[in-house]
């Protein structure tokens, strides 16, 4: 197969029809300073590059929902049209890489027997047309969770009048509101929105979508809390090809930012391994047709590099750090009755090519902390027994 007709999981992150697309967080806009300053209209085109690498995943998750592989009754709110089916092998991807997060995520919220629940917080890290958190209120797992979202101004005003324009997403029960008041819609992009509720008389926050260049994140934020983080929760970030996209010093900085602030952490990455090999030259090859540029590609080659990454990170004392490939987690995660299913939805006839696609992406996952974490410990040695997607 030449190179240009590969098909990579990384179009599960971009192409031409979401409402919007995900910023991946880290792209000026008219608000951001570099917009017009010197140098910035070509990286601003780099930017619109790596912006447009969300809008595919939109398609190719409805692709996935729309034949069965996947639940998501809010897919069809983030894409124009139909959209497209993709390719099995980008089906299955989709499907594996989403359930290998679902048992992390829903691990991470189990509260084992007889404790009282404790509130916990996620934060989504270039969270764009993600519908992770509205899945989580369809299954009543919302409770005792703070979400946050971070990604480019204009990405989270897209999706800012999405949500609300749509009565299945923006659905409050009666102690909740939508911030800020919608009757005074915010002047400009750059504003937190997001919903509260009323506890005990007091308003706290409990989803928020912060409009921030990641980039900016270790410097302009050094002296200013962000509106609604706690740092006494357990608090897990998550980085689905997003991080991979920054230089890896920025890249490091914003991690040790949150690293340096929460006692109890963890951090999930998804992203692309294996690129000394000819299938990952080609994906080199395939980014750089976009313009796209991955500098972790070069810096993690391996799940040991991934691994101790986090390590150096901080993920070690009172925790640790595991890797797998997509590959390992559908043949080892995934339980031969839900294997069945999904093979018989529509049949996968390329399946050295899945092999090989599915064994050049990671899961990586890394914690800190004794609190939040007791579900984490040993998964790659012990894969889950029973399977727990967010449905």
């Amino acid at each position: 197969m030449a190179a240009p007709h590969i098909p990579n999981l990384l179009c599960l992150r971009g192409g031409p029809r979401s409402r919007g697309g995900r910023g991946r967080g880290r792209g000026p806009s008219a608000a951001d300073p570099d917009h017009e300053a010197p140098g910035g209209s070509a990286r601003n085109r780099k930017d619109l590059n790596i912006q447009s690498t969300d809008t595919d995943a939109a398609v190719s998750r409805l692709s996935a929902v729309s034949l069965g592989y996947l639940h998501d009754p809010y897919a069809s709110f983030f894409v124009s049209g139909t959209g497209t089916r993709r390719l099995p092998i980008i089906n299955r991807g989709t499907y594996t890489r989403t359930t290998a997060l679902d048992i992390l995520i829903n691990a991470f919220l189990t509260h084992n027997k007889g404790d009282q629940p404790q509130t916990k917080q996620i934060i989504s890290l270039g969270a764009g047309t993600d519908t992770r958190y509205f899945r989580l209120r369809s299954q009543d797992k919302h409770h005792n969770l703070i979400y946050h979202e971070f990604d480019f101004p204009t990405v989270s005003e897209t999706k800012r009048r999405t949500v609300l324009g749509n009565p299945l997403l923006s659905k409050l029960n009666q102690n909740e509101a939508v911030f800020p008041d919608p009757r005074n819609p915010p002047p400009d992009q750059a504003v937190e929105w997001g919903f509260m509720q009323s506890k005990d008389a007091l308003s706290e926050i409990t989803y928020c979508c912060h409009p921030l260049d990641l980039r900016q994140l270790p410097q302009s934020q050094a002296s200013q809390p962000i509106r609604g983080l706690r740092t006494d929760l357990p608090t897990l970030i998550i980085s689905e090809c997003c991080l991979c996209y920054l230089e890896v010093d920025i890249s490091r900085d914003v991690v040790k930012w949150f690293a340096d602030r929460f006692p109890s952490l963890g951090i999930i990455l998804y992203e692309p391994i294996g690129v000394d090999d000819s299938f990952g030259q080609m994906m080199v090859a395939n980014l750089a047709a976009r313009g796209i540029t991955m500098p972790s590609l070069q810096a993690y080659k391996t799940l040991s590099d991934q691994t101790n990454r986090l390590e150096q990170l901080g993920f070690k004392d009172d925790g640790g750090q595991e890797a797998d490939t997509v590959e390992r987690i559908w043949e080892q995660w995934i339980p031969a009755s839900e294997k069945e299913r999904v093979d018989g939805l529509e049949g996968l006839d390329e399946v050295e090519e899945w092999q090989m696609l599915a064994r050049h992406y990671a899961v990586v996952w890394g914690w800190r902390g004794k609190v939040g974490w007791h579900g984490w410990g040993g998964l790659r040695k012990t894969p889950p027994a029973a399977y727990t997607c967010i449905k």
